[in-house]
């Protein structure tokens, strides 16, 4: 049997294709005063970022909380600093900037608005518990804000909340935590210990800065 032999043409280039590939960028908005940063945020952040498999989780402080007494939260460059010392060691953990650089009434509508125009390959997933679900039809232009492209609601599901919304909502089981800012804050004004309460880089912070003792 006689073989054909094919000599491929030296003059002939095989030209590598080009694959484009398209990943949409998937990140956690976690707002809030962090009036201080403690465990219990930590635990949510790392619970849903790893839960809903996203790229980043920043955390989000807020300039002036439309919801909340101004007296009762403390610098917002002292809060920006603590968040700092508490997700060094979590390369999944960012800090989102943007209502500290706004300043005044911080309203998750602006925010969002502002951020999926600056960043149209990603999709933007806003973390909140699920008592704060509840409160969804009182939010500032809510029905504009669940209209937004590539955003949505991610609800942690929370004892004594409804954890049901009309919204569109993401829910994610997180372990339950029974302490909050309000609590920690408390507690150094009784000069008790918040040890594993908060990272002891911000226990330390929140120590050489003489911070709630009032």
């Amino acid at each position: 049997m006689q073989r054909c032999r094919v000599f491929a043409n030296p003059q002939t280039r095989v030209q590598p294709k080009t694959v484009t590939t398209s990943h949409r960028f998937r990140v956690g908005i976690y707002g809030g005063t962090f009036n201080p940063i403690h465990n219990a945020h930590l635990l949510v952040a790392d619970q849903v970022g790893n839960s809903l498999s996203l790229d980043r989780v920043d955390f989000m402080p807020d300039a002036t909380p439309p919801h909340m007494d101004k007296k009762t939260a403390i610098a917002a460059d002292l809060r920006l600093a603590m968040i700092r010392l508490a997700i060094h060691d979590n390369p999944m953990f960012g800090i989102e900037e943007s209502e500290l650089y706004r300043g005044g009434v911080s309203y998750t509508y602006d925010t969002m608005k502002q951020l999926v125009e600056q960043h149209p390959t990603t999709d933007y997933y806003f973390i909140i518990g699920g008592d704060m679900v509840d409160y969804l039809p009182k939010w500032h232009r809510i029905d504009d804000l669940v209209r937004l492209p590539r955003f949505h609601f991610v609800g942690v599901r929370r004892p004594g909340a409804k954890n049901e919304s009309a919204y569109p909502v993401i829910w994610v089981d997180v372990p339950p935590t029974s302490f909050s800012s309000t609590d920690i804050r408390r507690r150094i004004a009784q000069g008790l210990s918040i040890r594993y309460m908060v990272p002891d880089a911000v226990a330390a912070f929140i120590k050489e800065h003489h911070l709630y003792h009032e």
